[in-house]
C-alpha cells in the first residue's frame, strides 16, 4: 500500500500547490470564478493558505502517518464544502476539480489509515 499512497498523497499535493498558486495569482479569471460560487477575492488568500497547510500536512504524514489521516481527512471536509458551494450556487459544470481532489483526499486518508 506505500507505492498507492505515494502516488495518491503525491498526487493530491500537486494539485493542492496548483490550486492555492491560482489563488494566490490574484487573475481576473480566477476571482471571476470563485466569485461565481460567493467567495470574495479577499478571501482567496486565506483559502490558498490552508490547501498549503494541507499539503505540508499530508508530506508530514509521511514521517508522522496520524498528522496524515488528519490532514487527509480535514482536506476531504474542505472539498466537501467546495462541492456544497458549487451546488448552492448552481455552478455543477465546475465541480469537476473539487470532486477529484475530494477524491484523492479521501483516498490519502484511507490509505495513511491503512499505515497505522
Amino acid at each position: 500500500m506505500t507505492v498507492a499512497l505515494y502516488v495518491v498523497a503525491g498526487l493530491l499535493v500537486a494539485l493542492l500547490g496548483f490550486s492555492a498558486s491560482l489563488k494566490f495569482s490574484g487573475k481576473p479569471e480566477v476571482v471571476a470564478s470563485y466569485a461565481r460560487v460567493g467567495v470574495a477575492r479577499r478571501r482567496l488568500p486565506v483559502l490558498a493558505s490552508v490547501l498549503l497547510l494541507g499539503a505540508a500536512g499530508v508530506v508530514a504524514g509521511f514521517i508522522w502517518t496520524p498528522l496524515g489521516v488528519a490532514a487527509a481527512s480535514c482536506l476531504a471536509l474542505y472539498f466537501v464544502l467546495a462541492l456544497v458551494a458549487h451546488a448552492t450556487h448552481r455552478d455543477l459544470s465546475h465541480a469537476a476539480t473539487p470532486a477529484v481532489i475530494l477524491a484523492l483526499a479521501i483516498g490519502a486518508a484511507v490509505l495513511f489509515g491503512m499505515e497505522l
